[in-house]
């Protein structure tokens, strides 16, 4: 029954990693609720201050910010790169990394060079291996990610772009659709980009006290929310992601165990015919 022994054993740690995965599907499950309900309550606000910079860009305002700019040509484009933390969540950062990847190698054939600016421990460690010019990196954003810690990295980017050093600059992260899916997009941040729902060639507001006050003002507030909001939807596609990853790994090893299960069965079963035939064939002899 040695073989026997072995299999219990089996089953024993494949018991005790089920275990671990059923609890952390749960803890997920939990924390992705939570994630779930401050997107939502950021989301309204990033939507409407990027319709209202969808306007300014569509229109013609009498004070025109560097950001509204469009380049003449690209030579650098600077890349917000937004990953998790921590791992166990599928390959949620494994496919915003292909999409990067591909994404900077089409620029590469036109020659476009690239400039990171990473946000989370997975983004760092996964570029720090394949190389990359990363001009900036947050580790450790946390589950309830502050603005403040994310400021730096926001900073270095947007001063490049004043400075002339990038002419664009694209958000990479992962987009909420629901529970079951979570889809990795690349979306132009600066220099600010038309709305697709206006039909009018002029679009203007009408400005108190000054227009470049409250332009600069609130392109500022608009580059933050959309940073702010992307990290958030992250956050909740991590958890999702995560729960799924856990549920899958809980599954796997409930089948993992019922297989092992009918083997010790099989191998107790063969092990008694065994015996039961020395037996007879012992009596026999005798």
């Amino acid at each position: 029954m040695a073989a026997g022994r072995e299999i219990k054993k089996k089953i024993g740690s494949i018991a005790n990693i089920r275990k671990v995965t059923s609890a952390m599907q749960m803890v997920a499950a939990s924390k992705m609720r939570r994630t779930q309900e401050r997107m939502r309550q950021t989301r309204p606000y990033a939507q409407k201050i990027r319709a209202i910079i969808g306007h300014l860009a569509q229109g013609n305002p009498e004070y025109s910010n560097q950001f509204m700019n469009e380049p003449d040509s690209v030579a650098n484009i600077g890349y917000v790169v937004i990953s998790t933390d921590k791992g166990q969540c599928g390959g949620l950062n494994a496919n915003l990394f292909r999409v990067l990847l591909h994404e900077m190698q089409e620029q590469r054939d036109r020659s476009v060079d690239s400039q990171l600016a990473l946000i989370g421990n997975k983004a760092a460690t996964f570029f720090s291996s394949v190389g990359g010019n990363v001009i900036a990196a947050v580790h450790d954003i946390g589950e309830l990610p502050e603005l403040k810690e994310l400021i730096g990295s926001i900073k270095v980017v947007l001063d490049q772009f004043v400075q002339g050093a990038v002419q664009r600059v694209n958000v990479v992260t992962n987009t909420f659709v629901n529970s079951m899916t979570q889809r990795p997009v690349i979306r132009q941040l600066l220099p600010l980009t038309k709305t697709d729902d206006l039909t009018s060639q002029y679009w203007d507001y009408i400005y108190e006290p000054e227009a470049n006050l409250l332009i600069d003002g609130l392109i500022q507030r608009y580059i933050e929310s959309q940073i702010y909001q992307a990290v958030i939807e992250n956050v909740a596609c991590e958890q999702s992601a995560r729960m799924i990853a856990m549920k899958n790994a809980t599954d796997n090893a409930d089948n993992m165990i019922d297989e092992l299960n009918l083997l010790y069965n099989n191998v107790r079963q063969a092990s008694i015919t065994q015996e039961i035939a020395e037996i007879v064939g012992g009596a026999a002899a005798t």
